[in-house]
């Protein structure tokens, strides 16, 4: 066995790869980019190299890099993960070639399986079924359009190389193919370096199920199961589980020989997995889709329905180990969902951001966290938006999805947007629970928007109970948190959720004990609402009689975002001030309590929007507060080192009078 393995990737894999190389008593040797010096996989290594660079061209992508950092610490293999070279059969040649083992199947594989076309004809030849098309080395457009004459629309157009959804378009009629066929090779070309594409017969109604295969130096290969992937959006896995709730028996059985098969027919070794899209109403009819040459994503599934860990298996079968289960010893145990958590709206567009806390449901029972997120990481869009995996296991499908929906309700990522929320709606979704899915199905869901209102009243509570904790003396009468001595205090502000723009009035009435809040002059009131502490970053929030505990962060601009149930928004004052005191349009207030740093803008100073006027410290941060518009610094009503609670008016500005002429 090994003593020491490079792991050629980054992210939760790298940590996950590490994790086994932990248990098994082998050295982990990272590798990071300028942007990973402090990420959590290289925190997981005994040993790490940086590679230099920032994107992953410049870095994970660099073979040179790899190798080299192999070299220098004295690995005697390298793991890919998945993404990035894992794929690469030229790659694979070159670790071979520098007497290290290659934790993979050999370059001639990869190459054969990594061309749609090759390994379409592989497939056929192995007994596969194949989706009716065109899929030959070299096909031009004047090829594809002669095939598709008398085609029954619609049909699927689709890069020979690469994956991901990428080079891919779906054609409804014949007039549309040859715009299609040409937007499909600038976009096979830009992502993998090939224009070279097939077109098929596209499955409208389909399935997604592939099967696991591994297989050893000696000759074996067994399948473990099969995996339901239907759910994705823009060609992307979105949940995945396993086994699938459609496949019979007698059709696991049927689907696990044929990728036996096809593996054994293409000289396989290691991890890999036989794709296929079937029938929605009729699973039995299923077509071979790719062969993934490496571990896949969604891999956690699989091993806890068998109890195998994958990546312990790939590494004794890269060592020269015979496999040490026999296709009898794999069953079915239970049922695992797995939620991908993406860096996206919830639109599913991308996000990007700082990651203020980020928490999940570690030790949960059923609940497995795969991920490499925490507080103070920038999440950049130079790589992949999946931030962590959330994975649920239970003795049936039901429980399964229960508890990873509430494992989601649980997961709280602060300081940017993430999907957790509509991936509780799509595990709620009527058509989910009953297994009736499709390809498409989440791009025909509408999913409901994390609630605003909620965030707005939360918030203005959250500042009230900050006001009241951080008076400078302790004397509650001090703080500006709207109590008063037999009446009841009032507090507004002006507040923004997300970045729409959209400005909200919210008031609220009493004290952080009983308090109503009103948002938008009665568009909504809450009656019995209340907060309370219960840690550093969680406060008891009641709304309605109905307590719930939320999460909160405060950003440096001063944002504050809560979440709870799986949303997290960010809620940030645009003007205001404490107990009904008149502010104007270019007034200032604090957004929280702390202490004046600098003032940079004195009264009388000329200022353009987005001027620093004054620098807030508040836990161990620093916040600006900039000028709302063009103007002049009318009034500053703080001095450095003064203290300031939530809402008090520090500054404002207003528009410059025009000259008398």
């Amino acid at each position: 066995m090994f003593e020491r393995v490079l792991i050629g990737n980054r992210g939760e894999i790298a940590v996950r790869i590490a994790r086994t190389l932990r248990a098994m008593g082998i050295e982990s040797v990272a590798v990071f980019s300028d942007a990973d010096r402090e990420a959590p996989h290289v925190k997981a290594a005994d040993v790490a190299v940086a590679i230099g660079g920032r994107t992953p061209g410049e870095s994970y992508l660099k073979a040179d890099l790899l190798l080299d950092a192999a070299k220098r610490t004295g690995a005697q293999a390298i793991h890919p993960g998945f993404g990035f070279l894992s794929e690469n059969a030229a790659f694979a040649q070159a670790v071979a070639d520098a007497g290290l083992t290659w934790i993979g199947p050999p370059a001639s594989a990869i190459e054969l399986m990594g061309s749609k076309t090759a390994a379409k004809r592989a497939a056929e030849e192995a007994g596969v079924p194949v989706v009716p098309g065109i899929h030959r080395e070299g096909l031009t457009d004047e090829d594809l359009l002669a095939w598709a004459e008398g085609q029954k629309y619609p049909l699927l157009v689709k890069a020979a190389a690469g994956g991901g959804g990428r080079g891919m378009r779906v054609v409804d009629e014949a007039t549309k193919l040859p715009d299609a066929l040409q937007a499909a090779r600038r976009e096979a070309q830009s992502a993998f370096g090939d224009d070279q594409l097939l077109i098929e017969r596209y499955v409208e109604t389909a399935r997604h199920i592939e099967v696991q295969v591994m297989a050893d130096t000696h000759g074996n290969v067994v399948h473990l199961n099969e995996r339901e992937c239907s759910l994705q959006r823009r060609h992307q896995k979105v949940i995945e589980e396993a086994p699938s709730p459609v496949v019979s028996p007698e059709l696991r059985a049927q689907l696990g020989a044929e990728s036996v098969a096809l593996a054994k027919a293409c000289g396989y070794v290691g991890a890999g997995t036989i794709e296929f899209i079937a029938d929605a109403a009729d699973p039995a009819e299923h077509f071979f889709l790719e062969m993934n040459t490496r571990l896949q994503v969604e891999h956690p599934v699989t091993e806890l329905i068998t109890g195998v860990d994958l990546v312990e298996l790939q590494l004794r079968v890269a060592a020269g180990e015979e496999l040490p289960v026999a296709q009898e010893d794999i069953g079915v145990s239970g049922h695992a969902v797995e939620a991908r958590l993406y860096a996206e709206t919830a639109a599913f567009l991308p996000s990007a951001g700082d990651v203020l806390a980020a928490h999940f449901p570690f030790g949960d029972p059923g609940v497995r966290i795969d991920g490499a997120l925490e507080g103070g990481m920038t999440i950049g869009t130079d790589y992949d938006p999946m931030l962590a995996k959330v994975i649920a296991h239970g003795p049936d499908r039901a429980t399964a999805l229960a508890r990873l929906d509430r494992a989601l309700a649980r997961t709280a990522v602060l300081g940017l947007e993430t999907n957790a929320f509509p991936l509780r709606a799509l595990l709620r979704d009527d058509d989910v629970r009953a297994a009736k899915m499709d390809t498409a199905q989440v791009e025909r869901l509408t999913f409901p928007a994390p609630p605003a209102d909620e965030a707005l009243a939360t918030t203005a509570l959250l500042w009230t109970l900050l006001a009241r904790e951080t008076t400078a003396d302790g004397d509650p009468l001090a703080a500006r948190d709207g109590w008063r001595v037999g009446s009841s205090g009032r507090l507004r502000w002006r507040l923004v959720v997300g970045d729409d723009g959209a400005e909200r009035e919210v008031v609220l009435t009493g004290s952080p004990d009983a308090a109503e809040i009103t948002l938008d002059d009665e568009t909504r009131t809450w009656t019995g609402a209340a907060v309370a502490r219960v840690d550093a970053d969680t406060v008891a929030v009641t709304l309605d009689g109905l307590r719930h505990a939320v999460r909160y962060a405060i950003a440096p601009d001063g944002t504050i975002w809560v979440g709870r149930d799986g949303w997290a928004l960010p809620v940030r004052q645009l003007t205001g001030a404490a107990d009904d005191s008149a502010t104007s349009t270019g007034s200032l207030a604090a957004p929280m309590p702390g202490l004046i740093l600098d003032v940079r803008a004195p009264e009388g100073t000329s200022v353009k929007e987005g001027d620093p006027i004054v620098v807030l410290e508040s836990m161990k941060m620093e916040i600006v507060l900039a000028a709302p518009m063009d103007g002049v610094v009318a009034e500053v009503r703080v001095a450095q080192g003064d203290r300031v609670a939530v809402g008090d008016l520090v500054a404002s500005v207003e528009p410059e009078k025009e000259n008398d002429q």
